[in-house]
């Protein structure tokens, strides 16, 4: 199981578990990627949207070995397989539909 950050862009999702592939967007942690400093370095070339547009969530990983998934209430449940896929996450994972702004995208505005 990995660590990451995601975003669903028009339907399709964009995963980076994390590899340490691109140090300029890592996180404070050390451990995972930061969505805002990721996104100046993977956004697609041809989209100018800024890193909160497109609904996004992360992947962590608890104490116990236990895979979270935190989202943008916009990402539906039909994506979590493949989020599990993206961060090769088996099993059960807990699902956390994060309403606060810090997962806010376009739609909520």
């Amino acid at each position: 199981m990995k660590k990451g950050v995601f975003w669903l862009v028009d339907g399709k999702l964009m995963a980076f578990p994390f590899n340490g592939k691109y140090p300029e967007g890592t996180a404070k942690s050390g451990d995972t990627y930061n969505h805002q400093k990721l996104w100046a370095i993977v956004r697609p070339k041809s989209c100018k949207k800024p890193f909160d547009y497109y609904p996004r969530g992360r992947t962590e990983l608890t104490n116990k070995g236990k895979a979270v998934i935190y989202m943008s209430v916009h990402i539906g449940e039909k994506y979590i397989s493949v989020i599990k896929a993206a961060f090769e996450i088996s099993g059960d994972v807990v699902i956390r539909y994060d309403h606060s702004r810090h997962y806010m995208c376009y739609l909520d505005r």
